[in-house]
């Protein structure tokens, strides 16, 4: 009896003692510390192979081309698994998702049919890691962690009978109010769970709310439905996840997507609630890498960011190093520039004298109750390229050389990219054109969302207009974007998991156009009519993402070749957008140099402007004019301000002819005029990865606030 209840007392000791050091600063260098880590486990660094048996690894595959063939596909896919897509109402699996993408129709919540013009080459279920396949549960009255009281405003929300368009209130309070206050409860103090979250370094452990379970059920089936669909030379799959984080003062929008390179991934996703905190996302996926598990983050959604996703220093203020710089471009070499959340390649107060600035803006904080108004300066992609080279000239490494692709962002788990077959992004919220605004609402209609609004203390914003009165909702800044576009010699994880990391990638609103970039010095001796074209340039030069030393004094050369999507407007321009450093004056740079032009026209030597090439849309029916613009646009280009000193990028921008925007298309098939407020067309885009002239001078020093250049020997 002595002896047992000496053991309860150490037991005790042992037990008050572990759960203080929970609390304790992981910097924390004391010995009992130190000890007590010694005991620790990291579970996100479990990996698990989650292959399965695959018929489909038995097909034959296409040869590979050397010259690499351009794959469409979206990176960014949420299901039912994701906390915010179930409370909108999505049912749909990642099986589902990647029958859409391999062009089978599915449904979407209100009951129409969402499918494919024509399927895609490659796809990936980025649901949230943060609460993964915790809302199902809670709703599933049969599971034990829905018999909780937070559970309980979740129960059988998505019973058919409650798939209506009435419970959109009931879901934003869900949303706004209710999830919130659900997700983080901890445990008390006292709870043994914190020692478990300590010891496992879990800490969505010590959530009450959380069954972990659950949670790795959810993940091994994402990975599962993954490698299921995964069908090497004709169709690739990848495993992946949201890492949805934010800075926690102003909310500014941090969010990452991780894919898995092969069908090895940890045995949980890494999530906000382990960090909230990028860098530590990257060593995490160092960490993996060093297990032989090789991962890309791609931030997203930057525009939304307020002005933090590509800051001039670190997450915690620090200064920027070659050190910081390396890891981050190791970990995130590509981002996504576009998605239904709006563009984020530049801003009009970014880029005043870029005509074509203005697109698909969307300047609130997704999520911000009221909208909140997002900073542009530190949101944007050409700012990041030039606040990289200003880092780079005071040798603090560049973290932002990194290459571009589009995706959906769709939580319907089935990305909607045409204009003209839209039906969003949300779900019950936003699946019809009423409710995202695009036609008036029905007297009826006002009455009763007031009426179901009002009841779970949710605004009904309106907005009065000629044509009545409209949804003030915030979906009208959406757009119908994007995809993400690889050059890679087959259609397998390999080989494009390796485009992305040189990062040989392009992104497109959503139209299927092609575009060829290459930079050099001899691509002047290549016969751009020959069918030699491709195979010369990758000989002669360097192509999207990579970098193009100085040679003498020599100018470089670029080449463009973008050809128009089968079932797109014709090509209208395409753009290079340069910025650098300049040397005199030691301040960024950018302009924007239209070099091909459409129907036979010549670039204007002085504006660098292509002439207006007529093309019209009639927005009665949203017919665009015949027999204008180009099928095909290639050109030699070289830069007519070229300096060897200065450090630059160079992308390429090609326009469509203009077509209607996704709410005209909505207004006039429902028989009304557009929203006056809201731009009647839109001209359909793709961007390419830069290329980066490297002048060999690496002892010039240039001071980013202006003023001199230094020359001196860096040792």
């Amino acid at each position: 009896m002595k002896l047992l209840k000496k053991l309860v007392i150490a037991f005790v000791l042992i037990y008050v003692t572990t759960l203080g050091l929970v609390y304790v600063d992981v910097y924390d260098s004391r010995p009992i510390v130190n000890l007590f880590k010694n005991f620790q486990t990291d579970s996100s660094l479990e990996i698990i192979d989650f292959s399965v048996e695959n018929k489909n690894d038995e097909r034959p595959k296409p040869a590979p081309n050397n010259d690499r063939n351009p794959y469409y596909g979206d990176l960014h896919v949420h299901t039912k698994y994701s906390f915010d897509a179930y409370v909108f109402g999505v049912t749909a699996s990642p099986d589902d998702a990647y029958k859409y993408a391999k062009g089978e129709g599915i449904k979407h919540p209100l009951g129409y049919e969402m499918k494919l013009r024509e399927p895609l080459d490659f796809y990936s279920v980025t649901d949230h890691g943060f609460y993964m396949g915790m809302i199902q549960a809670y709703a599933d009255t049969s599971t034990e962690i829905s018999q909780n009281d937070f559970a309980e405003p979740f129960h059988n929300i998505n019973r058919l009978e409650n798939l209506t368009v009435e419970s959109a209130g009931q879901r934003s309070n869900i949303f706004s109010s209710v999830l919130g206050a659900t997700i983080i409860q901890p445990y008390p103090d006292w709870h043994p769970k914190l020692l478990m979250a300590y010891l496992t370094r879990n800490t969505q452990l010590a959530l009450k709310s959380f069954d972990y379970d659950i949670h790795k059920s959810a993940w091994a089936d994402i990975a599962r439905s993954a490698n299921e669909h995964n069908d090497p030379g004709h169709f690739t799959t990848f495993i992946g996840y949201e890492f949805t984080t934010s800075t926690d003062i102003e909310g500014g929008n941090l969010h990452r997507n991780v894919i898995f390179n092969s069908s090895e991934a940890s045995i949980r996703p890494w999530t906000r609630i382990d960090s909230t905190n990028p860098e530590d996302l990257w060593t995490w996926q160092d960490r993996l890498r060093e297990k032989g598990v090789d991962t890309i983050a791609m931030p997203h959604n930057s525009n939304g960011s307020n002005g933090q996703m590509f800051e001039m220093e670190t997450f915690k203020g620090n200064a920027i190093s070659k050190e910081y710089a390396d890891k981050r471009m190791r970990n995130e070499p590509i981002v996504e520039i576009t998605q239904v959340k709006g563009t984020s390649e530049t801003h009009p107060l970014l880029s005043p004298d870029d005509e074509w600035a203005d697109f698909e803006i969307m300047d609130v904080r997704v999520g911000s109750r009221p909208p909140t108004y997002s900073k542009p300066s530190g949101s944007y992609v050409r700012e990041a390229y030039l606040s990289g080279l200003t880092l780079d000239f005071t040798k603090q490494g560049n973290p932002y050389k990194f290459g571009l692709i589009g995706s959906s962002d769709t939580h319907t788990g089935a990305g909607a990219f045409d204009e003209n077959n839209y039906w969003s992004k949300v779900g019950l919220l936003d699946g019809d054109p009423e409710n995202r605004g695009s036609v008036p609402l029905a007297e009826e209609n006002i009455d009763r969302l007031t009426e179901y609004m009002q009841a779970f203390n949710q605004p009904l914003s309106t907005v009065e207009l000629k044509q009545g009165t409209y949804a003030n909702t915030g979906f009208t800044q959406w757009g119908a974007s994007g995809l993400a576009v690889a050059w890679a010699e087959e259609n397998t994880r390999e080989s494009i998991f390796n485009a992305f990391r040189r990062k040989e990638t392009f992104a497109t609103t959503g139209t299927r156009i092609a575009v060829r970039f290459f930079g050099g010095y001899d691509l002047s001796s290549i016969d751009l009519n020959s069918d030699s074209l491709v195979s010369e340039s990758y000989q002669k030069g360097v192509t999207m993402g990579a970098d193009l030393m100085q040679e003498d004094d020599k100018i470089p050369e670029f080449i463009v070749w973008a050809k128009k999507d089968k079932n797109g407007a014709p090509l209208q321009r395409v753009q290079i957008v340069k910025g650098w450093i300049d040397s005199n004056s030691g301040r960024p740079k950018e302009k924007v140099f239209d070099v091909a032009c459409s129907d036979g026209n010549e670039v204007d030597p002085v504006t660098n402007r292509c002439p207006d090439n007529g093309a019209k849309v009639n927005i009665s029916d949203c017919s665009i004019t015949d027999n204008v613009g180009s099928s095909e646009l290639k050109t030699l280009w070289k830069d007519p301000e070229f300096s060897s000193l200065d450090k630059s990028f160079y992308y390429v921008r090609v326009l469509e002819n203009p077509t209607c925007r996704w709410s005209t298309w909505d207004a006039i098939s429902r028989g009304y005029q557009p929203r006056e407020d809201l731009h009647e067309t839109i001209q359909e885009r793709a961007w390419t990865s830069p290329i980066w002239y490297i002048p060999n001078a690496s002892d010039v020093d240039v001071i980013p606030l202006g003023g001199t250049i230094q020359l001196r020997n860096i040792d």
